[in-house]
């Protein structure tokens, strides 16, 4: 296991390296390049030539990757020019809320999703089967935007049962911190649960009809063992797949629904560094959400092999 933990690690190298020169790549995407991004389109030649000395710009391309790749592997991802402070202490800053929102998200997610897709997989054909088969259809084909709207109106506007928005901090209080991300969270778990329940259903009827479940039948069990032990277990791949995306999603996909509820996450810092050209915090960002995304996908990797052996290298 330890070895197949240590190749899934190392197949992250060049992976890391492609997107580290994206992120690298964003300063000069900027039009008129990363000084005259900072100093404003009013800036006089003497003072972008001026900065791009002072930052390095005029050195050749390669010699600034190499320095910026050494940096960031020491910590240092630069400073943002407008928050006054280190692109990593502003990452750190916003990243709270962020987590808070995918974490509950994903929790509402999990919740409609897992069992909603195991009776419809148990009841196929059935009118419970097309009721969450069309149910997930919806959930997948609406745009974010439109249901976070509507449970606004619903849950804040109309009965006033949470924060229209806002945002309180741990330090606040679990319940206060939960009452202003509940409707963001369910708006944003319900989408993801729609792709999880489709995951979920098909997974489990390639799983359901095998001759193993049933033996297990024949045998006598129970038929609630025969789904939640022998049939989840084995569908259990597909599905970790399809949460291990949806987090992901859920980490790097916030910006809309961020920005709608007023919540300081890694979504609002990426729209407000945006505006003002904040070139390193948004470079900092691209990286840092790459990341995020490419260590869920290492962890859910590393679940497969121990969830069944058989998909690690080398096994059958």
């Amino acid at each position: 296991m330890l070895s197949y933990i240590f190749k899934r690690i190392l197949s992250l190298i060049p992976v890391m390296f492609v997107v580290s020169c994206v992120a690298f790549l964003i300063v000069y995407m900027i039009p008129g390049g990363p000084a005259t991004a900072l100093l404003g389109m009013e800036a006089t030649t003497e003072q972008i030539n001026a900065l791009n000395a002072e930052l390095g710009f005029d050195r050749p391309f390669l010699v600034q990757y190499a320095d910026w790749i050494v940096n960031v592997l020491h910590g240092d991802w630069g400073d943002s020019y407008f928050l006054h402070q280190s692109v990593l202490a502003a990452i750190g800053e916003y990243f709270p809320p962020t987590l808070s929102l995918a974490v509950l998200a994903q929790v509402f997610s999990l919740v409609l999703s897992i069992p909603l897709g195991i009776i419809a997989a148990y009841k196929r054909g059935t009118a419970v089967d097309v009721a969450a088969v069309t149910a997930s259809l919806v959930g997948t084909a609406l745009p974010g935007f439109l249901l976070s709207m509507f449970l606004m109106l619903f849950f804040s506007v109309s009965h006033h049962w949470f924060p229209v928005a806002g945002y309180a901090g741990l330090e606040q209080g679990i319940g206060e911190h939960l009452k202003y991300l509940f409707v963001p969270a369910l708006s944003l778990g319900i989408v993801q649960a729609a792709y999880i329940t489709r995951m979920t259903r098909s997974s489990l009827l390639d799983v359901l009809y095998k001759s193993f479940i049933h033996t297990a039948r024949a045998k006598g069990l129970k038929e609630r063992k025969v789904i939640l032990v022998y049939g989840l277990k084995n569908a259990a791949p597909v599905i970790l797949t399809a949460v291990g995306q949806s987090f992901g999603s859920l980490i790097t996909g916030t910006i809309v629904t961020e920005t709608l509820f007023n919540i300081p996450g890694i979504g609002m810092l990426t729209i407000s560094a945006i505006n003002r050209r904040d070139v390193f915090v948004i470079q900092g960002v691209v990286l840092f959400v790459t990341l995020l995304y490419v260590l869920v996908n290492l962890a859910v990797d590393i679940l497969y092999g121990i969830v069944d052996p058989r998909l690690q290298p080398g096994r059958k």
